[in-house]
């Protein structure tokens, strides 16, 4: 479904992604995982058009998208969530759901995807009316990835969607990846919660400064040694 060949990024003279290739395939979730500065949200952020790359390609279900504008790729099916509870605090929590479908005409659609984001996140529903401002931490981490849903995409980005939550609501973020992947979305997931990702992922790649360190199924990347004593807490 996605493939990412060479891809070289620059920020001025910050090299920040040098050769990175990673592919998804349709139905998987793939994890990216690394410390902080790896490089994992410029990926997402060129693979969404929000990054200009310098050189590389990117192809999604065969298309070259790497020079398209960062509107039309959400128009082939790709939305992300950001990271840092992306919100638009002064607007109730139902409409920036729907700003997910701006792109959209088929209003009957967007009602029946968000009711089925509501059923996802009852939290959401219970709050539709307030605004996002007004909302928990927790619950402002949830908005980005409704709305990304509200596009009805083949592919979501999530960018840290656990980060800074308590553990319960970190095991209930991940048992909803895993429902909407089941639901037929493929997901790339960026995470610092190593364990968490790697346990719900098919595949998942390891970035140190800008490169790919490793790239293996899942399963085997949980009992990689080194992945062990850098991600995992020994």
């Amino acid at each position: 479904m996605l493939e990412v060949r060479d891809l070289d990024v620059y920020y001025g003279a910050i090299h920040a992604l040098k050769g990175v290739s990673v592919r998804a395939e349709s139905g998987e979730i793939v994890t990216l995982i690394g410390a902080n500065g790896a490089g994992k949200t410029t990926l997402l952020r060129t693979i969404s058009g929000l990054v200009p790359s310098r050189a590389g390609r990117i192809t999604f279900e065969g298309r070259d998208i790497t020079k398209m504008p960062a509107h039309e790729i959400v128009g082939l099916g790709i939305s992300q969530a950001p990271e840092g509870r992306m919100v638009f605090a002064n607007l109730t929590a139902e409409v920036n759901l729907e700003l997910g479908a701006y792109l959209r005409r088929d209003r009957a659609g967007i009602l029946e995807d968000r009711e089925r984001v509501y059923t996802l996140f009852p939290r959401l529903k219970e709050r539709r009316r307030q605004s996002a401002g007004t909302l928990s931490g927790g619950e402002q981490q949830l908005l980005p990835i409704g709305r990304a849903l509200l596009w009805r995409p083949r592919l979501v980005l999530l960018d840290e969607p656990s980060l800074g939550l308590a553990p319960l609501l970190v095991r209930e973020i991940f048992r909803t990846i895993h429902q909407i992947n089941r639901g037929g979305v493929t997901v790339l997931l960026v995470e610092q919660n190593a364990h968490m990702a790697l346990s719900i992922a098919s595949r998942g790649y390891v970035l140190e400064t800008g490169h790919v360190r490793l790239e293996d199924r899942a399963s085997a990347l949980l009992e990689n040694p080194e992945v062990k004593s850098a991600y995992l807490g020994g």
